[in-house]
């Protein structure tokens, strides 16, 4: 066999082995890249417009961003010396992979970040949230539109207007809007073709002067559309044109001698300033603009949009953006922008904005495709626009505190709501806080193989079986209680800290002082000795403490003790259960699989309908056939047959 040259071996080290590269940036500095097919990646980047993604070890999305120039601004991440953020050298520190998207312009390329975004909902992101999914107003896209509430938006050509964040407002339009045009309510689908065939019938809506019929053609289409056209503009907050066009339409239908019809239309007009009057008047520019602000605190912050037409607020959205200490201003108020308008189609002709914000030009151009006009995007610092955004800032930074209240009015309910045997355990135990979360871990083995541990969770004294695991044994051989716990405790605790989850408040290890003094060991090499630990030794039903020699009985009739005892007996039935289809695999693979012919489908299948491989080898020809075919079944019985012959043979000779 030919040996392999030293320079093959290194690379062949180089493309197994994770390993710091230093390579050099275009401008000379020095970068320090993980892994060589990261570094190839780099290497190989365009210069193009795109956006970017980038994963950890397993493939997992951990930020995507955007760039004018992808090879500058993806590479910028490794360049030693750059100064960083906490957060971004986290982030820098878990990239293992890289991929891109190359697009025809910065325009798209931040449309196309926006949508992985809400999509992946990366962890270094900035991610903004609404406390509760609003409602929308949605103006279908049919040939006779409707007007109704929805939570959910559909991408099939209907408007959305909203969301509300207050759901009585939104009524209160709704409302509106059916006493001034008769719209029709009912989910029919009109089509000319299937109104001239006379398909529908009119509804109790026609004879209550609700809905004026298009069902059975008592309305023309034009007409129709036209009281829809309204009822759009004033979801805009356009309300002005459309009192002037009730203006004229009533004024024409008096010279045509329709007083009775010019009175329904006046009745509408009368019920539109109405509602006009109740809306708070911000300026006295007619200009319609949004108006964006934001609040922060140490750790969290608000963001609000106002919305103003014809110089009067018609509504607002806020969003919260959580851990976000380490972004400035400009970069919570630019996510917010581009997060909004790509939920809005309304965009308006101003934009007030608290702060600056980078690449407004991008910006801009997007949000003048989007409403096919020109838009401005502007900072104001002094006078009656100034104080708009004031207001919103105002608005922000009620929500925030608000946030906080609700915040600790929960955590107050949940230290009301904790189980009664959960507060006797932490008397019983001296420990500093409730056990609200406990993890109990129990190994199992069969004659020293398919050994296997488990680990079950209970929340407020409740079994939280999405958050079991369950361990198979990979670096003990034979039975060792000892090192088995601790590999499995080491594995454990690892994770968690790797993927910042939720630490237990307490710590079972079902065994005695040996286990738990060998689980101990491995805690304290993790840093995390703090984090309190009992063994819970079954034949007395001992406690046993870190460092201590003596155990202690609690009460047997107390619920602290049926507590305990009930999470052992969990990871217990736990662990015997996954040994237990551990062993059924292998007895499924070391028989009926070693059929030749037979594969694990079958063999699962023979199972099912036999009951046992005991099932499989008594069973009658006619059942064989049944379930497994003619051809399969003469393969059994010919095994099973010849397993027969061999064991005649072995007794003979004995």
């Amino acid at each position: 066999m030919q040996e392999e040259s030293p320079q093959r071996q290194e690379s062949q080290r180089q493309d197994h082995q994770t390993l710091e590269d230093i390579v050099n940036a275009d401008d000379g500095s020095a970068m320090q890249i993980p892994s060589i097919t990261l570094a190839e990646k780099l290497h190989n980047l365009p210069t193009q417009p795109g956006v970017y993604l980038h994963k950890d070890a397993d493939g997992k999305i951990l930020y995507v961003g955007k760039a004018k120039n992808l090879r500058n601004r993806v590479r910028s991440y490794f360049q030693q010396g750059r100064p960083r953020d906490a957060k971004t050298r986290v982030l820098v520190s878990k990239i293992r992979d890289l991929e891109i998207i190359v697009t025809d312009s910065e325009v798209e390329a931040l449309i196309l970040e926006n949508t992985l975004i809400k999509e992946h909902q990366p962890r270094y992101n900035i991610l903004l949230k609404d406390d509760k999914s609003y409602p929308y107003i949605c103006v279908t896209s049919e040939q006779f539109p409707r007007i109704f509430p929805t939570r959910r938006i559909v991408r099939d050509g209907s408007k959305y207007f909203g969301p509300y964040t207050e759901t009585k407002y939104m009524y209160i339009m709704l409302n509106l809007l059916r006493s001034l045009f008769p719209i029709r309510s009912c989910q029919l689908d009109l089509t000319p073709d299937s109104i001239a065939k006379g398909k529908f019938k009119v509804c109790l809506d026609f004879h209550i002067k609700k809905c004026e019929g298009p069902c059975e053609g008592f309305v023309a289409k034009e007409q129709y559309n036209g009281m829809i056209t309204h009822a759009v503009q004033i979801l805009k907050g356009k309300s002005r044109s459309v009192e002037k066009s009730l203006e004229q339409e009533m004024e024409r239908l008096s010279e045509e001698m329709e007083f009775e019809k010019a009175v329904v239309v006046r009745n509408r007009l009368i019920a539109l300033r109405e509602y006009s009057e109740k809306q708070k008047v911000v300026s006295t520019d007619p200009v319609d603009r949004d108006v964006l602000a934001l609040s922060r605190n140490e750790k969290d912050a608000c963001a609000v949009i106002l919305k103003v037409r014809d110089g009067k607020l018609i509504g607002k959205q806020h969003y919260y953006i959580q851990h976000s200490e380490e972004k400035s201003d400009a970069e919570l108020l630019r996510a917010t922008c581009e997060r909004f308008y790509l939920e809005s189609d309304d965009v308006p002709d101003e934009i007030f904005l608290q702060t600056e914000i980078d690449d407004t030009e991008i910006l801009a151009a997007w949000l003048q495709s989007k409403r096919s006009g020109k838009i401005v995007l502007t900072v104001p610092q002094l006078g009656d626009k100034r104080k708009l955004v004031n207001m919103a800032s105002m608005n922000a930074d009620f929500l925030l505190k608000e946030l906080e209240l609700q915040r600790l009015k929960r955590e107050e309910n949940k230290d009301a709501l904790i189980p009664r045997a959960v507060l006797s355990l932490q008397r019983d135990l001296r420990l500093s806080k409730a056990p609200r979360r406990i993890e109990c871990f129990d190994n199992s083995h069969f004659q020293g193989s398919e050994t296997v541990s488990s680990l079950v969770v209970f929340v407020d004294g409740k079994a939280k079986k999405s958050d079991y695991r369950k361990f198979k044994i990979r670096t003990v051989e034979g039975i060792d209680d000892f090192k088995s716990m601790q590999e499995v405790v080491r594995r454990r605790y690892t994770r968690m800290i790797a993927e910042d989850t939720p630490r237990p408040d307490l710590i079972i290890i079902d065994g005695g002082k040996g286990q738990l003094s060998h689980a101990v060991e491995i805690m304290r090499e993790l840093g995390l000795q703090d984090i309190p630990m009992i063994g819970l030794a079954k034949r007395l039903e001992e406690v046993f403490f870190p460092n201590s020699s003596e155990a202690i009985l609690l009460p047997k009739t107390s619920s602290s003790l049926k507590l305990l005892q009930q999470a052992r007996d969990e990871a217990h039935r736990f662990a015997i259960e996954f040994h237990r289809s551990l062993r059924d695999k292998r007895t499924l693979q070391t028989e009926l699989t070693n059929i030749k012919g037979i594969g694990e489908q079958t063999a699962q299948k023979l199972l099912k309908e036999l009951g046992s491989v005991e099932g499989v080898r008594t069973a009658s020809n006619e059942d064989l056939e049944r379930v497994a075919g003619k051809k399969t079944a003469a393969l059994i019985q010919a095994y099973f047959a010849e397993q027969v012959i061999e064991l005649s043979e072995e007794n003979n000779e004995e």
